[in-house]
């Protein structure tokens, strides 16, 4: 067997150095994603995101695991339990805080571009104590439907973002439609929804008249907030809805607005597809009523975060950042109809940029949306304000409503150690 000189020695070994070290060469580290199965276009667009993001780079490769909905929190649950959580999982936002009392996902204020994140609206954040722990790429809003050609037969005006109907108006307008028999039971507020749907749809009621769910400068104390003058106004007003026939208490099923047995529809933007085919330039979109400091909507969706557990953060990092991204956005937009959380997102868009079909739930979301509570407690008050709503339907007095809702949401607080806050360090930290 011949020797190889030296010189030609160290040239072989330089060339297996440049071959087997050069980019590219070893194989990318595998980042793990977790979703639940949703519509066949978000899970289209999602798979195709994650495509565009596995061939833009060779480091990371990212392998998505999908899994039905109904199971989908309880294997979140078994898998942190034993420390199995994969890198990047989605959250709906409103427990992001839970999940990052429990240390189960980290802070990303540091891994992600500060100027992608300055970018999203706050339907695009999840917090909690003052730190960021997830982010998304859309949002859906509420809003009020209605029909122009019903509305102009009882000679009442088309709320607008400038001017949005007060609370008394709108209900002075309900009591009209009831008396001139156009419709039963003239607002359908999505009665036989149940879970998140009441706070959902609710909580920004109270928000609106200056009220909340909890002090959001301590997020310790509920009396006087939940229970004070504005809220139980707001309180009083949600039951003379049922008391005054305005809202069917047990409705038979959700589809009254379509049908033409409700004037008014109180819901989400998810509708905007079926109620354009339905009824054409005839639909009308508004913000919900103003209650005293303006409209207000919910804010956040479904949210990507970053486990603990992640071996390679700054992998997930860039995967993030990808989705954050303004094309990323759009494309999911066009493609779902969801509505983005960036200005510059919706302006790539046909449907949301400005002159936009869909401008207006773009707007509400800019100009009304507001996160529930960034707080671990917030499924406990979400489940007990379900239950206020249940009670005052149900013709129960609402000052004792209110004041059993802030003792059950207090107790809740008090038994969890304050979920991570103190009113010595924690005052105007998570707001």
């Amino acid at each position: 067997m011949s020797r190889l000189a030296p010189g030609a020695l160290l040239a072989a070994l330089a060339a297996w150095t440049a071959i087997y070290s050069a980019p590219g060469a070893a194989a990318p580290l595998e980042i793990r994603m977790w979703r639940h199965d949703t519509g066949d276009a978000e899970m289209a667009a999602g798979r195709a995101a994650v495509a565009r993001f596995n061939a833009s780079q060779d480091r990371w490769k990212v392998v998505v695991e999908a899994m039905p909905q109904s199971t989908y929190t309880s294997a979140i649950t078994a898998a942190s339990m034993v420390r199995q959580l994969p890198c990047v999982l989605a959250i709906d936002q409103p427990t992001v805080p839970n999940f990052a009392w429990a240390g189960h996902v980290r802070a990303l204020d540091s891994l992600l571009p500060r100027d992608a994140v300055a970018r999203l609206l706050p339907g695009g954040r999840g917090t909690y104590r003052g730190k960021l722990y997830s982010v998304g790429q859309f949002d859906v809003t509420l809003a009020l439907f209605s029909r122009r050609a019903q509305l102009a037969a009882l000679g009442v005006r088309i709320a607008t973002i400038d001017r949005p109907y007060s609370a008394r108006e709108f209900h002075d307008i309900l009591v009209k439609a009831k008396q001139s028999k156009i419709a039963r039971f003239p607002f359908d507020v999505n009665g036989r929804s149940r879970a998140e749907w009441p706070s959902y749809a609710f909580l920004p009621w109270l928000q609106s008249a200056g009220a909340d769910l909890i002090d959001r400068s301590s997020y310790l104390r509920a009396d006087g907030v939940l229970n004070g003058p504005s809220a139980l106004g707001v309180a009083r007003y949600y039951a003379s809805l049922y008391a005054e026939g305005l809202v069917e208490r047990n409705p038979a099923d959700e589809r009254a607005f379509e049908q033409g047995r409700a004037l008014f529809h109180y819901t989400g933007s998810w509708k905007a597809d079926d109620y354009d085919r339905l009824f054409g330039s005839d639909l009308v979109v508004m913000p919900p009523p103003d209650f005293g400091r303006g409209p207000r909507i919910g804010a956040a969706s479904w949210q990507w975060a970053i486990s603990r557990d992640c071996r390679h953060p700054e992998g997930a990092a860039a995967v993030l950042a990808h989705l954050i991204g303004t094309g990323e956005m759009a494309a999911m937009s066009r493609a779902t109809g969801h509505v983005p959380v960036s200005r510059e997102a919706a302006a790539l868009t046909g449907h949301y940029r400005e002159g936009g079909a869909r401008r207006i739930y773009f707007e509400f979301a800019q100009r009304y949306a507001q996160p529930r509570p960034a707080t671990p407690a917030y499924p406990a008050m979400s489940a007990v304000f379900e239950k206020t709503l249940s009670d005052l339907r149900a013709g129960k007095d609402p000052a004792e409503a209110l004041d059993e809702a802030v003792e059950a949401i207090e107790h809740d607080i008090t038994r969890n150690n304050g979920y991570g806050f103190s009113s010595a360090n924690q005052v105007g930290a998570a707001r």
